[in-house]
């Protein structure tokens, strides 16, 4: 049976701030953020089954990224939670921002790794995350391949 890979993309708005760079990303800002997911496995060969001829079903992929990242992240404020952000972060928490402190430094290279992990732990056992593509502007994305983290 051959693998196949199956990918869904997601869109969602997020914004943030690198604290210590040396560019205007230090400044709060946002992104229109496209990611798209790639995972791979061997469809279903079980004519019984109703996923028959599946490798997963895209409703399925899309539960999982849209609980584990769409939903945390859309129309969040990231910060690293080892900055002097924190004050900000907790200003505007005060004020009903929805705001995300994470352990490293927002940018879309560490954003993919943590996505990875997310979504890897959701995956049912027969599937592999493949990769992932965290797209940050029209001509900037990062990427993440399993084959290059084993």
């Amino acid at each position: 049976m051959s693998n196949i890979r199956i990918t869904k993309q997601f869109s969602f708005e997020t914004g943030h701030a690198l604290y210590g760079y040396d560019g205007k990303c230090r400044n709060v800002h946002g992104h229109s953020y496209k990611l798209s997911v790639t995972v791979i496995g061997q469809p279903i060969t079980d004519s019984d089954h109703v996923k028959f001829g599946m490798v997963i079903d895209f409703g399925d992929l899309k539960k999982i990224v849209k609980s584990e990242i769409v939903d945390q992240f859309d129309h969040a404020t990231v910060f690293n939670k080892n900055t002097p952000h924190v004050e900000l972060a907790e200003e505007l928490k005060s004020r009903g921002h929805h705001v995300l402190l994470v352990e490293y430094q927002p940018t879309s290279e560490n954003m993919v790794i943590d996505f990875s992990e997310k979504i890897k732990k959701q995956l049912p056992s027969h599937i592999k995350l493949h990769s992932l593509k965290l797209q940050e502007t029209e001509s900037s994305f990062a990427e993440w391949y399993a084959s290059d983290n084993i």
